[in-house]
């Protein structure tokens, strides 16, 4: 069936750009997502000078825009000729208190990281359903694991769509369809450089390195990279408010 094909939301940019030269090393072909065309045309001619013999297609989607998604895919889908592996990675990170950072803010990080992700991952079912096989796979994070100050929106985006993947694991249980989750920790991307702490931080090679690792032995959850945070993650937790707190 010739080159296994991949499709990354959020791919203009961070781990989903990353894990987009990485698939195409291991020779993906590839379906490239995101707002920004412009980057993923530059992106797409980047990689097809390297691996000539790799198809790249490009496709403008802001998830967001809900009643797009099922068109999108269904276009990458005839182009690629199927879609063996679908990364929901799109998502953005807007730091601030409840109550004091503007409600707006909050709603657009839950619209994009929850709301998008799962019209993404629907979508997604559809077409694997039809072609009888498939791999999701969805970028959560530790902020999963614990409510953190500043980012409770991000935290409850990302903790819904763990639960959300969860669930779609078990309702396609006796289909055909895996299903992974990674949690990764601080990667080395626009979407954290800001932050004054960023313990365990990894550079973005490395991170989309790993992911690729954990998608193509299909585990059902992994954070990235595994060790500390596979440990750090349930002892976020356990460990008291006034510890969080401090963080």
């Amino acid at each position: 069936m010739g080159n296994k094909s991949i499709v990354i939301t959020g791919a203009s940019d961070g781990i989903g750009k990353a894990l987009a030269w990485v698939m195409a090393a291991r020779g993906y072909n590839l379906g490239l997502t995101a707002r920004r065309i412009e980057l993923l045309e530059i992106l797409k001619d980047e990689i097809q000078k390297k691996f000539p013999s790799i198809k790249v297609c490009v496709q403008v989607m802001d998830v967001t825009q809900y009643e797009q998604q099922d068109a999108v895919l269904v276009n990458l889908h005839q182009q690629l000729e199927k879609i063996d592996i679908l990364v929901v990675n799109a998502g953005i990170a807007i730091a601030g208190k409840t109550g004091i950072m503007p409600l707006s803010d909050q709603l657009a990080v839950i619209n994009t990281n929850l709301n998008g992700a799962i019209t993404t991952v629907t979508s997604g079912l559809k077409i694997f359903r039809q072609q009888g096989y498939g791999h999701l796979v969805a970028t959560s994070s530790i902020a999963a694991f614990r409510g953190l100050s500043r980012n409770a929106a991000y935290c409850a985006s990302k903790s819904g769509l763990t639960t959300f993947m969860e669930a779609v694991r078990v309702e396609t249980h006796k289909e055909d369809i895996a299903v992974t989750v990674l949690h990764p920790g601080y990667i080395d991307t626009e979407i954290n450089r800001s932050l004054a702490s960023r313990p365990f931080v990894i550079d973005v090679e490395k991170g989309a390195s790993i992911y690729a690792d954990l998608i193509e032995r299909k585990v059902s959850s992994s954070t990235v990279p595994q060790f500390p945070w596979n440990m750090i993650g349930p002892l976020l937790k356990v460990l008291p408010t006034s510890l969080i707190a401090k963080m």
